[in-house]
């Protein structure tokens, strides 16, 4: 077995001080002093985080034909959560440290309190995790809802519209791309576990007795997404959990784990999950959520296959593993190199001047890529800085237009990780640039 590799102890401090500085990621508030374990995204993090699930999207969806997508609601009543065993036993087990007064969840922290080293504390006590608010105009007269900790129960709940509609039969799977909210005790370790966050989850239906065959199936292809998508293979491991670990509807579950800066934790997880989802929406619901097999005369509950990833969660282990600092031309820069699909920016379009002579070819070379990429366009200061800056954000390929594009009409293409250049007509650009983003 490969050793595991060394980190750089400052990484996450590294990336973290990238993403603010570069506009990645902000605290959300932060001029009234910040919201805790909030962020908002930036101009590059939106990018980034849009470009996340576009590729998670097409893996899932485009590319397939057994697979539909859904965008369910975000607030929802009380009987969805009773039926999915949220209201019982979706909690962690909450402690005050009697000393400095701070909270923990208690299997967290080894016995010791992180803050002040007291081993003395408040006995545990249950705490949900679920967003808890009142639906109607008026407080105490409408119902009681709640935001979804998980975008799970919204596919369960569609699972019979989306097999009337779309005439899927098994094995086939609902996808959804959205928020969900867990009031965490212990939100830390920057997007990591915040308290609003951002899923990408996949159900896949099939028959019962085929299900641990899907299970592995969906360990692997969820496992070479990532590695597809440039995570080095030493800083991937699948972690099966152990019988007594499993939750209460789990007959397996398996986490694709990530190596972060402070230790192997999980980046996704895939669970077989058994009937337990559609049978508990049957019996609460009155409704039907099974299925008839014409072919086999035979009417069944689906087992489930879930596949479920955090998109921000993700993003942050991206932009960790495309970390790297090197030197180039005596001085030492600090480059992302992320996958051209991931990138904030594809291309940036360079004027090697602000003369008014270049902005002309320049904005032309700009509205040509514009419509198949992502571009940046930056005038300001020298071009060593600007490569510099491109780096940094990990834009895969500067464009120069320099005072000789006047005269050959060909432009400098700057390739971000070897930092070698060749000259490319203008007209041939966007080809050259999709035979290098499919090669």
């Amino acid at each position: 077995m490969d050793a595991t590799p060394e980190l750089d102890p400052d990484l996450l401090d590294k990336v973290v001080n990238l993403a603010k500085r570069r506009g990645f990621v902000f605290q959300s508030a932060e001029i009234y002093g910040g919201f805790r374990s909030t962020y908002d995204y930036g101009p590059l993090g939106v990018n980034m985080l849009r470009n996340v699930k576009n590729a998670w999207w097409r893996s899932m969806v485009q590319t397939r034909h057994d697979i539909v997508g859904l965008d369910a609601a975000i607030m929802g009543p009380s009987a969805v959560w009773a039926a999915s065993g949220h209201l019982e036993t979706f909690t962690d087990p909450l402690v005050d440290c009697l000393v400095c007064k701070e909270r923990w969840r208690e299997d967290k922290i080894d016995g010791v309190c992180p803050n002040c080293g007291s081993t003395n504390f408040t006995s545990p006590r249950a705490f949900n995790l679920m967003f808890k608010t009142q639906a109607g105009p008026v407080e105490g007269e409408g119902s009681t809802a709640y935001l979804r900790p998980e975008t799970a129960q919204g596919i369960f709940t569609n699972f019979a519209n989306v097999l009337s509609t779309t005439r899927k039969k098994p094995p086939f799977g609902i996808a959804q791309i959205g928020k969900s909210f867990r009031n965490e005790i212990t939100p830390q370790n920057f997007v990591f576990r915040t308290r609003e966050f951002e899923q990408m989850e996949m159900e896949y239906f099939v028959r019962p007795d085929s299900a641990d065959e899907w299970y592995r199936y969906w360990i692997d292809a969820r496992f070479n997404w990532y590695l597809d998508l440039g995570i080095p293979e030493a800083l991937l491991r699948k972690h099966e959990h152990a019988k007594e670990d499993l939750s209460h509807y789990s007959k397996g579950t398996t986490d694709v784990e990530f190596l972060y800066p402070w230790g192997w934790d999980e980046l996704e997880g895939v669970a077989n999950r058994g009937d337990y989802d559609l049978s508990q929406h049957s019996k609460f619901s009155g409704v039907a959520l099974d299925y008839f097999d014409q072919a086999a005369n035979e009417r069944y509950t689906p087992y489930v296959i879930e596949p479920a990833a955090g998109a921000t969660r993700a993003l942050l282990a991206f932009l960790l593993a495309a970390y790297h600092e090197d030197e180039v031309e005596g001085e030492t820069r600090t480059v992302l190199r992320l996958d051209w699909r991931l990138a904030p920016y594809q291309v940036a379009v360079l004027p090697l001047s602000k003369k008014p002579e270049l902005e002309g070819v320049s904005t032309e070379v700009l509205n040509s890529l514009q419509p198949h990429f992502m571009c940046d366009y930056d005038v300001t200061q020298s071009i060593g800085k600007r490569y510099r800056r491109q780096d940094e954000v990990g834009t895969p390929y500067c464009v120069t237009i320099d005072f000789e594009t006047l005269n050959d009409r060909a432009v400098t293409v700057r390739d971000r990780d070897t930092t070698t250049q060749v000259r490319v007509p203008i007209a041939d650009l966007t080809h050259h640039f999709w035979n290098l983003s499919t090669s």
